[in-house]
């Protein structure tokens, strides 16, 4: 999907919304266990009752790679099962040297290798350009870079002052952004950004003013919608804001899907009301 689809279906669906498949078979409502297949069931009555108002599908690989082949199994066909007009992200958090990080790029990409043709994948950057680029190396595709992350431990590196015998010191995670973007433009590159990190969320689009922001952390996590879009939507969009919980386990009776389509529309219609005020 290119970047000027990805806008359209923003405003052609007034919606930013990436809904995140984090299934996990220990929460799915009772009555699906008797499935031949419990997760894609739970994913398929999911992505059916918020396909209106999600533009991006985001399955969180670990919850399927916890349940060996059968996961990779329901991995699959999930993908395969999400709408073609929707954003698919898996988000692996791959991050390795570059023969290796070739061999994840081809796991995601390449639908002849592992049966998989996502449109984008998250990356660590910490091991640097080669590292990433193999996975810039596939047309169309998108590398998707962890720039500053909501979870405690964000502090222990993201924020540590890097010095410099020209500029003022700053943040690692400045210089995540900063150098990344020369290794790839806003047609290819987006990046992380936690939603409980609104304090830095204006500094960043400064620095990646066209660049697609990834934001996890709406939601159960507590992250402010408002303040996300105040701060980060740009006249293309630039915005796919992750919602997992609050949608997947918004009830774990029959109605679960019903409950999770009353979610996803509640944020969609909050979405619409900031794309017309803050764009």
């Amino acid at each position: 999907m290119t970047y000027s689809e990805l806008s359209d279906q923003i405003f052609q669906k007034q919606s930013y919304l990436c809904v995140g498949l984090d299934t996990d078979p220990r929460k799915l409502p009772p009555h699906l266990l008797t499935e031949k297949d419990p997760v894609f069931a739970f994913n398929k009555a999911i992505i059916d009752a918020t396909a209106d108002f999600a533009v991006s599908y985001k399955p969180n690989i670990a919850f399927y790679e916890a349940q060996g082949p059968r996961g990779w199994e329901s991995l699959q066909k999930t993908l395969e099962y999400i709408p073609d007009r929707c954003f698919t992200i898996a988000d692996a958090k791959r991050g390795d040297i570059g023969n290796t990080s070739d061999l994840y790029a081809r796991t995601f990409f390449d639908p002849t290798a592992a049966g998989l043709n996502f449109d984008s994948v998250t990356v660590a950057p910490y091991m640097g350009h080669d590292s990433v680029t193999p996975f810039l190396a596939y047309e169309g595709k998108w590398v998707i870079l962890l720039a500053l992350t909501s979870n405690a431990g964000s502090a222990d590196f993201q924020y540590q002052q890097l010095a410099s015998e020209t500029a003022a010191p700053k943040p690692l995670f400045e210089n995540v952004i900063e150098t990344a973007q020369r290794w790839a433009g806003p047609d290819q590159l987006m990046f992380v950004v936690g939603a409980t990190q609104t304090s830095e969320l204006e500094r960043i689009r400064q620095l990646a003013p066209d660049n697609f922001l990834l934001v996890p952390g709406v939601g159960a996590q507590g992250g402010s919608l408002a303040d996300v879009s105040r701060l980060g939507l740009t006249k293309g969009g630039g915005l796919l804001v992750n919602a997992s919980r609050s949608i997947l386990y918004a009830s774990s009776g029959l109605d679960f899907a019903e409950r999770a389509r009353d979610e996803a529309q509640q944020l969609r219609e909050e979405m619409a009301g900031y794309l017309v005020q803050f764009r």
